[in-house]
């Protein structure tokens, strides 16, 4: 456990002497999501971290009038752990947390990617985007629906079965919706000078190709990809392809 101030944070941690990997999750998921990542990371010779955000699976919910952002909590972490500069990988809204951080505390970091994240970017024209593919009572269908691809759905109902249960498992009582500390706008986003990875998967609901381009094309320093046959859940999905796409950036 980390003590950020305000909460405790469950984390876990590979150690080693390799550059750090910081892991940050989806909010469906938690500290708990990332056995396939883990190892392959691992080996790849980073030391490999991932933390339960507040309200998440072993972390406290801190405050409910709380004002203190995700990237000051992982800051706090970072700090915590000794670690001077490192990579950042995010997932879904953990992709929100990564160019906040990025703008807030560019030093702290080698690279950043985010993985199939709307990336909290704040453009009207982008936001009316995303409203107008989302249908209604879309956020009210189980969460396996929204975030798994129809073809894992399908091809692994294994698979499907344990990633609800990580699901299930990996909050109690409502979503905690931290502030950011910068607002995303297109603008704050050329700003970012961060060598980063974005990119989705072709069947992500939350994110089609179309609008991961979009958000990436306003990043000075980016890469970008997508991963057939995935869903909004691609390190869970094709965690093959994810680990050789993120291991490829980090090791370029």
């Amino acid at each position: 456990m980390a003590d950020v101030g305000e909460a405790r944070l469950a984390y876990w941690d590979t150690g080693g002497t390799g550059q750090a990997v910081v892991l940050l999750h989806p909010a469906t998921g938690s500290k708990d999501i990332w056995a396939y990542q883990r190892g392959v990371f691992a080996s790849a010779g980073f030391r490999v971290i991932g933390y339960s955000r507040r309200g998440h699976a072993g972390s406290d919910r801190g405050p409910d009038e709380s004002t203190v952002s995700a990237a000051d909590d992982l800051k706090a972490l970072a700090d915590h752990l000794d670690l001077d500069r490192f990579h950042l990988l995010g997932s879904a809204a953990g992709g929100f947390v990564v160019p906040d951080f990025a703008l807030s505390y560019p030093d702290r970091l080698l690279s950043m990617t985010i993985a199939c994240s709307q990336g909290g970017g704040a453009d009207p024209a982008y936001r009316e985007a995303i409203r107008r593919i989302s249908a209604p009572g879309f956020s009210e269908m189980p969460s396996s629906f929204r975030e798994l691809g129809p073809s894992y759905r399908a091809a692994n109902p294994e698979g499907m079965a344990i990633w609800e249960a990580l699901e299930h498992a990996s909050k109690h009582g409502e979503r905690i919706r931290q502030p950011t500390r910068n607002t995303l706008t297109w603008e704050a986003l050329s700003k970012i000078q961060t060598r980063a990875l974005v990119f989705t998967g072709a069947a992500d609901l939350y994110l089609p190709p179309a609008l991961m381009l979009q958000y990436a094309s306003n990043l000075p320093n980016v890469q970008t990809a997508i991963i057939s046959e995935a869903g909004h859940s691609a390190y869970w999905e094709q965690p093959e392809a994810f680990n050789s796409l993120v291991l490829g950036f980090l090791q370029s």
